[in-house]
């Protein structure tokens, strides 16, 4: 059901710092995960971060006095939830970045949304496609196409497979936001659910990082690296979901998602100024169309014209 402006929660100003601060956040996850990339391999990363995330949300949820269910069913839920929004995603970002600038990987996951809403129209009975949304989705993915395009006219253009890879990860990220519909049908609260998932993906992540990397035979670390996993783990993920489930309950889910439209912002910025990446013009022309798509998708934009007088008119 769509909500009119006089339906959206209204941010005061802590809410709309600590959105800015959750889109550093969550932009600078590219930016720590691209300078642990540098000594680790891909799924040892992925491993790290989460571990050291649960164990960060396992303190919080103690210290506030929260319990976490028991039930298998609750625990089943969670395992999926791992799956789909840390093992899968992360994965692929992750291999990505192997292979691409930080920003680039964080603009194509700025197309988590577009993925959402096509999936949502097909497997929920409650948030079908409006003419909005497909007009957004449109400008979404034409921005995609753009962005992939100019890899015909580049001769050191980053590698189809990675760019695949990102968008894989967006994919399977528009999955997790329709199965994580079902925790608030058991009552699950959401920074438990982001506990028991990161939980889930430690014992998830432990075989793969296992068989893949064996990370005993690794070289240690230097300090640098392992900076760059505590701001991954810590601040990009643990307290980037306490930060985000507090504006989603006083903000609501359309402010909250403006978050999308900022993470790019803060990764491309952090990987210019402090790893010297550079993103080419077709980059961001489809970075363009894809933030543009996203403004249609939340639709605020588009009242906030309507709802201006007419010239000449009266306020």
């Amino acid at each position: 059901m769509s909500m009119s402006m006089s339906d959206t929660p209204k941010m005061g100003p802590i809410e709309w710092a600590l959105l800015l601060i959750l889109s550093i956040l969550w932009g600078g996850a590219f930016f720590f995960s691209k300078v642990a990339l540098g000594e680790l391999p891909p799924f040892t990363v992925v491993l790290a971060r989460v571990s050291l995330a649960a164990l960060a949300l396992f303190v919080f949820l103690a210290a506030t006095g929260r319990v976490v269910p028991r039930g298998r069913a609750v625990w089943t839920a969670f395992f999926g939830m791992a799956l789909l929004n840390n093992i899968v995603p992360f994965g692929l970002i992750f291999l990505a970045q192997t292979a691409i600038p930080s920003g680039l990987a964080s603009i194509l996951n700025a197309t988590t949304p577009i993925f959402s809403i096509l999936i949502a129209h097909r497997l929920t009975a409650d948030e079908r496609m409006t003419r909005a949304k497909l007009t957004g989705v449109g400008l979404g993915l034409a921005g995609v196409a753009v962005l992939m395009g100019g890899n015909a006219f580049v001769s050191d253009a980053p590698p189809l497979w990675a760019l695949l890879a990102c968008l894989g990860a967006a994919l399977s990220y528009g999955f997790a936001s329709v199965y994580g519909r079902r925790f608030r049908r058991m009552g699950v609260e959401p920074v438990v659910v982001a506990f028991g998932q990161l939980a889930c993906a430690t014992l998830l992540a432990i075989p793969i990082a296992a068989a893949v990397d064996a990370p005993w035979t690794l070289p240690a670390p230097g300090p640098a690296t392992l900076a760059a996993l505590a701001g991954l783990a810590l601040l990009s993920t643990a307290l980037a979901y306490v930060l985000f489930f507090r504006i989603l309950a006083v903000g609501g889910a359309t402010n909250s998602s403006l978050v999308t439209l900022l993470i790019p912002v803060s990764a491309i910025l952090l990987g210019t100024l402090v790893l010297n990446e550079r993103l080419t013009a077709n980059h961001f022309a489809g970075m363009a169309l894809i933030a543009l798509g996203l403004l249609v998708i939340d639709g605020r934009m588009l009242r906030l014209v309507r709802s201006q007088p007419p010239a000449g008119g009266r306020a």
